[in-house]
């Protein structure tokens, strides 16, 4: 593998960017809708994803910072 330098991650991230460019992802949230199955692993994942979120709130909340204040 060629050694990491400015030159070669800059050319790495310009054609990232041009194939992300010239995909063809969907732009429009509304096609994405009904892509989980309504199942017991997804629940359990959107459970354990809306904990985080909420434990993560909780604890912003108990220690806001200067910007919040």
């Amino acid at each position: 593998m060629p050694e990491n330098t400015v030159d070669t991650l800059a050319a790495r991230v310009a054609e990232l960017e041009r194939k992300l460019a010239a995909s063809t992802m969907p732009t429009d949230w509304r096609v994405v809708v009904g892509m989980f199955p309504d199942d017991e692993f997804t629940r359990a994942w959107a459970a354990e994803v809306a904990a985080d979120r909420e434990a993560e709130r909780a604890a912003a909340r108990a220690n806001p910072s200067e910007d919040d204040l």
